[in-house]
């Protein structure tokens, strides 16, 4: 072997070894280990809440009447993707004041490592499921007209001066893909949403 192929397989187990500490600090992947537990307990009358990192303790949120005038009021009168996706945001800070209320615990922003374990607090993998569940209650009740979710998206890997960090997904209906990002923020608070290429950018030494 030569120098040039000694560098490049010892880059690689550099790479190997930064990618493999990264997934067991922070369980960023792109979805929850326990994302098929979510799926099943969630539908249009209750929604699981993931909390505790990772998905490890979960939280049935019960949703009556009220609740689904309120998502239904929120997202009425969106006349384009860009209002719609406005009305997304709106949305996700009402489903997250509810799950506080549910939880019994507010989620801090930027939940890191520290916290991990703690009832109520998250970390991107809880942020980026429980997005993911609203938005998929929204869509499987007619609530999105210009927008389908995909799934749920991850960048960084420690190597590229990045925490592993995870969002939640839509498309309009042009094929733009947009990250809806609510980790930054407090329980309640409005989530971030742009372009995924303009997402999948960010995070270098933990920059928003």
């Amino acid at each position: 072997m030569g120098i040039d192929g000694l560098r490049q397989r010892i880059m690689n187990r550099r790479l190997g070894f930064f990618a493999a500490i990264s997934m067991a600090v922070a369980g960023c992947t792109s979805s929850s280990s326990n994302n098929a537990a979510v799926l099943a307990g969630s539908g249009v009358t209750q929604l699981v809440v993931c909390h505790g990192f990772d998905c490890r303790n979960r939280t049935t949120l019960a949703l009556g009447g009220a609740d689904a005038r309120k998502f239904a009021s929120i997202m009425s009168g969106s006349s384009s993707a860009a209002a719609e996706r406005t009305a997304i945001g709106r949305a996700i800070a009402y489903f997250e004041q509810r799950s506080t209320q549910a939880v019994g615990v507010k989620d801090e922003p930027k939940s890191d490592i520290s916290q991990s374990g703690r009832r109520g607090q998250m970390d991107c993998i809880d942020e980026s499921t429980n997005s993911r569940t609203l938005l998929r209650y929204l869509e499987s009740r007619g609530l999105l007209k210009f927008h389908k979710v995909l799934g749920n998206v991850s960048r960084g890997f420690f190597a590229d001066g990045r925490y592993p960090h995870s969002t939640a997904v839509v498309q309009d209906a042009s094929g733009e893909k947009w990250a809806v990002d609510s980790w930054y923020e407090p329980a309640g608070g409005t989530p971030d949403i742009m372009l995924l290429s303009q997402w999948l950018k960010r995070g270098v030494m933990g920059v928003r």
